[in-house]
């Protein structure tokens, strides 16, 4: 039977970098508090009017399809992870297809917070395990900063902008999405959240004076779920394939706080030299930490490694996948 592999892994960051010296004039915060509680030193910021989640997301499909010298019109299925899609409709998955030129496919977008990614990927390998398609490609994109309030300090400095992009595509030899297990309890709900904006609180001019339309978070709560959750979804997507630390060659977490990744490696018994980190350079890009991660360490990837990606977002949201890396 075919298992989606991962054949290329293409990221995109904007130009604009959000430095913690810059917030300290912002808030009341400083360098040390943001990095000793979170690990983040900078960030990167999608500027210019009109600019969404979908033109980070095209940057990174087009620079995935180039590098694999695939064409537009070869690609069979577009799956996009957000949070901060650039409409309530269309889905920014159709955006993406339309700005780099695929035609005539299915495309849609799926929400789960941080874990939109893994969940993405999860979903677009069954299109592929199924024999249904043979390229599918799976984008997490995400312009946190449309919905970061800059005037509170407790969350105006966890989020970034970006996007990364991977291509699925048929392996018999072993390598692949080899397993994964996605998860949600809908307790988290009230602890991570942005409240207007959808159809329970739609925009007006209360909903606006309230600061409803940024994101709140529930800090001390949503890090005790995160940890525990993130950290047993590991051990058990571990548990249930018959590995151990050693047999991981990189642990690929989701980028929302140092801690939370430190937590989670300790339980697989992972040492920090095996954990995949960029949160210094750009926080937590929701649906895109996970790509970003693979597309920074792409070449110290090495075909056959096993790899264990995990996350933990708003809901809550959780998950983690068994990949065996195929080139």
């Amino acid at each position: 039977m075919s298992k989606a592999a991962i054949t290329g892994i293409h990221g995109y960051v904007p130009d604009y970098v959000l430095t913690n010296a810059e917030l300290e004039r912002m808030v009341d915060t400083n360098d040390e508090w943001i990095t000793s509680r979170t690990g983040i030193k900078e960030r990167h910021i999608l500027k210019g009017e009109g600019m969404g989640s979908s033109h980070m997301g095209a940057k990174a499909v087009a620079g995935l399809l180039e590098k694999l010298n695939i064409k537009p019109q070869e690609v069979d299925l577009l799956i996009c992870a957000t949070t901060t899609p650039d409409y309530v409709f269309p889905c920014t998955a159709n955006l993406i297809c339309d700005m780099v030129g695929i035609r005539n496919v299915g495309s849609f977008d799926i929400q789960a917070a941080c874990s939109g990614f893994l969940y993405a990927l999860t979903v677009g390998s069954q299109f592929i395990e199924t024999g249904k398609y043979k390229k599918v490609v799976v984008v997490g994109a995400d312009k946190m900063s449309a919905i970061v309030d800059y005037t509170d300090r407790t969350t105006c400095v966890l989020f970034g902008d970006g996007a990364g992009a991977v291509m699925l595509e048929p392996n018999t030899d072993g390598f692949g999405i080899l397993d994964s297990i996605i998860k949600s309890d809908g307790i988290g709900q009230n602890h991570l959240f942005q409240k207007a904006g959808g159809s329970r609180y739609p925009p007006s001019h209360e909903t606006v004076e309230k600061r409803w339309h940024y994101v709140y978070q529930d800090g001390p709560s949503v890090f005790k779920f995160a940890v525990k959750n993130m950290a047993d979804v590991s051990a058990e997507i571990m548990e249930r394939n018959h590995l151990s630390g050693s047999d991981v060659a990189w642990l690929v977490p989701h980028q929302a706080n140092k801690r939370i990744i430190d937590a989670t490696a300790h339980r697989m018994g992972i040492e920090s030299e095996r954990v995949m980190m960029n949160i210094h350079r750009y926080g937590n890009t929701t649906a895109a930490t996970i790509p970003l991660c693979l597309f920074d360490y792409e070449s110290q990837l090495k075909k056959g490694d096993n790899l264990v990606l995990a996350a933990f977002g708003g809901g809550f949201t959780w998950g983690a996948a068994y990949v065996k890396w195929a080139y």
